[in-house]
Order: C-alpha cells, then sequence, then structure tokens
C-alpha cells in the first residue's frame, strides 16, 4: 500500500475574526457592511509585495459561474455567497489562502495546502492574523476569547480541518462509528464541501468542532492524531476488504476505470464515484501507472461550475455530462 498520508487531499486552518464595537454582517446595512471590505483591504495591503501576491474579488461584482469556481475550489463558502451582496474576498495568487471578508464574521482568514500539513498553514495564518491586528482591533475577551457570531467559534475561534478519503469505511459501513466516536473528542465529520454536503467520492472533512477552552496548539495536536489514527484504521479496513473481496473490489477499481477510460455521458456524481474507485485502486497499488494527483485534479475540474469556466460559456446539464466525460477520457 502507500503511505498513509496519501489518503489526505487537502489541509486548512481558518481563522474567525471581528472587529470591536462593530454589529455582526447579518445587522449591518449594505453601505457599513461594504465599508468594512474597505476597511480590511486597508489593514491587509501594506506592502507592494502583498500587493502583487494577492487581489480583492468583491462578490456583488462576480458572476455565477466565478462564485460557483470559487466554492468548488473551496476559496469560498456557502455563506459568503448568501452574502455576496456585501462580501468580498483576498486571494493569494497561488489559492493557498482566502480571506473572506463579511461571511459570518467580518473576517474568515483561511489557509490551505494540498497534502497533510497542519503546523505549516498555521503559522501562514498565524502571521496574517498578526498582520491585520496591527491595523485592525479585534472583539476579544479574557474569558471567551475572540467574540464570534456563533458561540461554537467562541475562544481561538479556530478551525482546522483535513480532507480525506475514506473508501474503506464507506465500504465497510462504518462512517456512522466515525463520527460518532468523533463527536465525543470535540471533531466532527461533513462532507466534500463541509457544513451541510454530502460525503461525495468518499471524501469528507474532519475538523475540530471545540474551540472555547483549547489553544491552538492543543487544536493541532488532537486533530493530527485523531487523523492518523483515522488513516491507520482506513488501511486496514481497505486491506481486510481486499483480502475478503479480492475479485469484487478488483471488479470496482477496473470497471471504473473503464468506464472513465469509455464513457461518452458522465454526471458530476458519477465522476466522483468512479474517481473515488480509481483513487482506492492507486492506494492499493492495484493500479501503478496512475498517480493521484492526477484523480484529484479531476475531482476539482469536473465539477459544473469548473466545466463552464473552462469552456468559457455557460452549459446545460448535458453538455457538462459529456464534455466532462470527453475531458476524463482525455485524460486517461
Amino acid at each position: 500500500m502507500l503511505e498513509k498520508e496519501s489518503l489526505v487531499l487537502m489541509s486548512r486552518v481558518r481563522l474567525a475574526r471581528n472587529l470591536d464595537m462593530v454589529p455582526f454582517p447579518h445587522m449591518l446595512d449594505r453601505e457599513r457592511a461594504r465599508d468594512i471590505v474597505s476597511k480590511v483591504e486597508d489593514a491587509f495591503y501594506v506592502s507592494s509585495a502583498i500587493k502583487s501576491d494577492y487581489s480583492t474579488h468583491r462578490m456583488w461584482d462576480l458572476g455565477r459561474t466565478d462564485i460557483l469556481v470559487g466554492f468548488e475550489k473551496h476559496l469560498v463558502s456557502a455563506k459568503l455567497i448568501n452574502n455576496s451582496d456585501i462580501s468580498a474576498y483576498i486571494l493569494e495568487n497561488r489559492e493557498l489562502v482566502s480571506l473572506m471578508v463579511n461571511e459570518e464574521d467580518h473576517i474568515r482568514l483561511q489557509c490551505m495546502q494540498n497534502g497533510f500539513g497542519l503546523r505549516d498553514i498555521f503559522k501562514k495564518a498565524d502571521m496574517l492574523d498578526d498582520l491585520l491586528s496591527e491595523r485592525l482591533t479585534f472583539a476579544f475577551d479574557k474569558n471567551l476569547g475572540y467574540i464570534t457570531a456563533c458561540p461554537t467559534n467562541l475562544g481561538t475561534a479556530m478551525r482546522a480541518s483535513v480532507m480525506v478519503h475514506l473508501p474503506g469505511f464507506t465500504l465497510a459501513d462504518k462512517i456512522s462509528h466515525v463520527a460518532q466516536v468523533l463527536a465525543q473528542m470535540g471533531m466532527t465529520i461533513r462532507g466534500i464541501y463541509g457544513e451541510g454536503s454530502q460525503a461525495e467520492g468518499n471524501i469528507y472533512q474532519i475538523s475540530n468542532e471545540v474551540t472555547l477552552g483549547l489553544s491552538e496548539e492543543d487544536i493541532l495536536t488532537n486533530l493530527e492524531s485523531t487523523i492518523l489514527s483515522i488513516l491507520d484504521e482506513e488501511q486496514v479496513n481497505q486491506m481486510k476488504l481486499l483480502g475478503q473481496f479480492t475479485s469484487e473490489i478488483e471488479d470496482k477499481v477496473y470497471r471504473s476505470l473503464g468506464i472513465l477510460m469509455n464513457a461518452r455521458v458522465m454526471a458530476s456524481k458519477e465522476a466522483l464515484y468512479h474517481l473515488s474507485m480509481v483513487r482506492l485502486g492507486i492506494e492499493l497499488e492495484l493500479l501503478k501507472d496512475i498517480e493521484l494527483n492526477i484523480i484529484d485534479n479531476l475531482i476539482i475540474s469536473t465539477q459544473p461550475g469548473m466545466m463552464q469556466k473552462a469552456y468559457g460559456t455557460a452549459l446545460t446539464e448535458k453538455e457538462r455530462d459529456v464534455n466532462r466525460a470527453k475531458i476524463i477520457r482525455s485524460i486517461f
């Protein structure tokens, strides 16, 4: 088998901050909310290097496709989209940092990277948080920590998450057990796009749920050790399935590969399922001539918004399904 870290698609750290003595976004009128966007920009763009590496995207100026692409790339949240008349995000050119303004809180700063690397991205997020706090006064209480719109984010107001591929747990029907164990540990498991989303393609996001009474170090340490334990058990599940149902697992993997190589029409949900099965084949080293990054890139690039962005025009559902199949065939 591949190393267990290969089961991780992405790591992310998100910090929530609010301006002191300013109502939360849902209590602001449009003019005052948009003024906060300008205030955050003034505090952030303090050097020529930052100005060259980042750009602001005002949600009220973006088209539907660009907004959907941002969501599919995990650059913006559903809440930011819901607040599109007053919200914006500041994006790093490499798309590894996204600073959302007027989401649920005034600021949602998130740093991301492919693979398992919570420590490095926390350092980046902490540095940018310090940069902002030099020019903005954040709402903070010595007992409650950072004040947030939702009480569940009080304290550090930090959510760290890891996106993982867990076909072994899913096929063994053990995901509900994982969710129960995580809940007891102050953590949660969600679908591919976080809260409220479905776990398409056996892809899940695992994150801390408790932010009050724990330090950032506590959160990172607890999540890292938990993720590593889950990855160990996932590999055990995969090997058990392969040992007990060898022909069935091989059939799922090679059947999915055959469909991806030959299908002429492919819905988004179907593509995620077959890409997941091929990824499982790579993880089990049944398939040795396909790289994981090819699968992971296809998982994102074949989403509806990304399809329309690539073709530069609005596509009907059927046109997306036909072109999605064409793109996947060309890769394989």
